[in-house]
């Protein structure tokens, strides 16, 4: 493959949304690739000058800064494995040193205060912890637990801190506790069973005791204000379809409201005073993000499949622009509803020049808590470059459609998906999209797992696989991968591997590896502690020792790569394992 558009579109420098310090809003940071690499930069909006505060082999995503804006702090962990610890230097720049004295961990949550006082969660082969650090003295651990847990915020006046917990055993649908410095429990918003409650921050006052909450007590995300003080609980309801989430507004006044319905966003300011919902004219397409700052103005994200991202205000400005060429647009996506057996299916689809019907890429996402959006992605438009239809389907277990389509997944994992995804085929195929004969399935994390668990249980409508840091065999995959996510899969089949070995049993690829027909690419990260390798080795073994046609694409990183080339690297080689199979030159 020569170096054609769809590289342009992975090396085309990008930037996140900024983030930006409560008392000293001029002092900013994102995220970017400039580098060859997704890393840290800190931006001084008084002055204009960007600097880049981190540099490490594989990248570094998470960072924050101190309300003063006089430190950065960002997680270090080793070659992609997200276990590691908090790092901090200077704004200005300067070299970084260990924030804390705690021992290496998962992250779950950080909250840096006006008084210097620091609040870190931890996740780990003890559960979850979270520590309360005062300057000059030791840490001191005022919440533990063994089942999953986070910090979700801390009060500007630093006298409650909220907890999103699962003590009750079910981490996909999470509880609240607020607790005083020194751990002692304030309240609990417990919602019952199937129906989680998530801290979305205080209000941003001193004094304000007000805690944003999401909640699913109707079926679908929604908000609620809770005064764990008084007890005082008010829901908000808005006539909109869909799903919303939202933030204060810096003088607590007001919120801003992300409404997302049927794979789109938009935004809007709600009044606490009026109840007036007052929509923000934003392009058509899917929002990676929005801020408001201390003028009340708005800073946010968008972007569509057919452009990339721009960073604009409500002021009319453009925020943020990369440096460089920008990337070459794409296609626009198509929206398809296909009846499933669980009921309407919602699939966008991406399409060369021409008349079908195409070869075509199912890319099955990740998570399975997500969704697919209409939103710019390089891998999806690098498959359309090379005259491959693509289609991407929420089905069963996405976010975006209430909450009994999320959790429908439950019943049979892995399963249940699959029946969405098999409808949408056998509808692309009957409507003249797709041609049959050359049908590829595909997908990174829960996306990898689904694609092999696909061309195991439906070996005859898969020509060629392509799985990216997949679950390959599931009860390997629960020994060795992070404790959070082991808590998740407890939720998810109602027990581990030892309480109910049946379920693991039917939903893992590794089941049906006999049944397999479908020539097969795996990728694989070293140092994934989501879906490890030793899992992954598992399932090639047995394609071994069957005779079974498949690579492997192994990469020293974790749960996918930050470095811009790596990654040009394996779509390479995705399309080409795929062009090869299906004959394609």
């Amino acid at each position: 493959m020569s170096d054609e558009r769809w590289k342009q579109r992975f090396r085309a420098a990008r930037v996140s949304l900024p983030g930006w310090a409560r008392e000293a809003p001029d002092r900013s940071l994102f995220r970017s690739n400039a580098s060859g690499t997704w890393e840290i930069y800190t931006w001084d909006r008084s002055t204009g000058e960007q600097r880049q505060a981190t540099s490490r082999p594989n990248g570094t995503l998470s960072g924050t800064l101190d309300p003063y804006g006089r430190e950065l702090w960002w997680f270090a962990d080793t070659d992609g494995d997200e276990f590691g610890v908090w790092r901090k230097q200077p704004f200005e720049g300067g070299e970084s040193v260990a924030a804390t004295v705690l021992e290496p961990a998962y992250p779950a949550g950080l909250a840096l205060a006006r008084s210097g006082r620091v609040i870190v969660g931890r996740s780990g082969q003890h559960g979850t912890s979270i520590h309360l650090i005062d300057p000059g003295q030791d840490p001191v651990t005022i919440y533990e637990h063994e089942e999953n847990a986070y910090l979700g915020g801390l009060s500007r006046d630093e006298r409650l801190i909220a907890i999103g917990h699962s003590e009750h055993g079910d981490s996909r649908h999470p509880s609240i506790k607020i607790v005083n410095p020194d751990g002692s429990l304030v309240a609990e918003l417990h919602d019952g069973p199937g129906k989680g409650v998530g801290p979305s921050g205080f209000a941003p006052v001193a004094g304000d005791s007000r805690l944003l909450v999401s909640h699913e007590r109707r079926g679908r995300d929604e908000l609620l204000i809770w005064n764990p003080i008084t007890g005082e609980e008010t829901e908000l309801t808005f006539d909109l379809p869909g799903e919303v989430g939202a933030s204060w507004f810096p003088d607590a006044s007001a919120l801003l409201v992300g409404h997302g319905y049927e794979a789109r966003d938009e935004i809007y300011r709600y009044d606490l005073a009026s109840g007036e919902l007052t929509r923000i004219e934003t392009p058509r397409g899917s929002l990676g993000g929005a801020t408001v700052r201390l003028d009340g103005s708005i800073e946010f994200m968008f972007t569509s499949a057919a452009e990339p991202p721009v960073i604009r205000s409500t002021t009319g400005a453009v925020v943020l622009t990369p440096p460089g060429e920008p990337a070459p647009p794409s296609v626009p996506v198509e929206d398809a509803w296909v009846d499933g057996p669980g009921g309407k299916i919602h699939a966008l689809v991406s399409k060369p020049e021409g008349d079908g019907p195409f070869p075509t890429v199912f890319d099955v996402h990740g998570g399975p808590t997500a969704q697919d959006t209409d939103a710019f992605n390089p891998g999806t438009a690098a498959w359309v470059d090379h005259g491959f239809a693509v289609v991407q389907v929420n089905y069963r277990g996405s976010t975006g459609y209430g909450s009994a389509w999320r959790d429908a997944l439950e019943e049979k994992v892995g399963l249940i998906e699959l029946e969405d995804v098999k409808a949408v085929r056998d509808w692309s195929v009957a409507s003249g999209l797709a041609d049959p004969a050359k049908m590829v399935l595909t997908g990174g994390s829960w996306g990898g797992y689904l694609t092999l668990l696909g061309i195991g249980t439906q070996p005859d409508d898969w020509t060629v696989a392509v799985a990216g840091v997949p679950v390959a065999d599931y009860v390997a995959a629960y020994e060795d991968e992070m404790e959070a996510l082991q808590a998740f899969d407890r939720s998810l089949f109602g027990g581990s591997p030892a309480e109910v070995p049946e379920k693991y049993e039917e939903s893992s690829p590794i089941t049906y590896v006999e049944r397999v027909e479908a020539p097969v690419l795996v990728l694989a990260g070293e140092n994934d502690p989501r879906c490890p390798i030793r899992q992954i080795d598992n399932y090639l073994a047995r394609l071994d020792e069957l005779g079974k046609t498949h690579e492997v694409y192994r990469f020293d990183a974790g749960h996918g790569s930050l470095v811009v080339e790596e990654r040009i690297k394996q779509v390479e080689a995705e399309i080409g394992f795929a062009m090869k199979n299906l004959n394609m030159g």
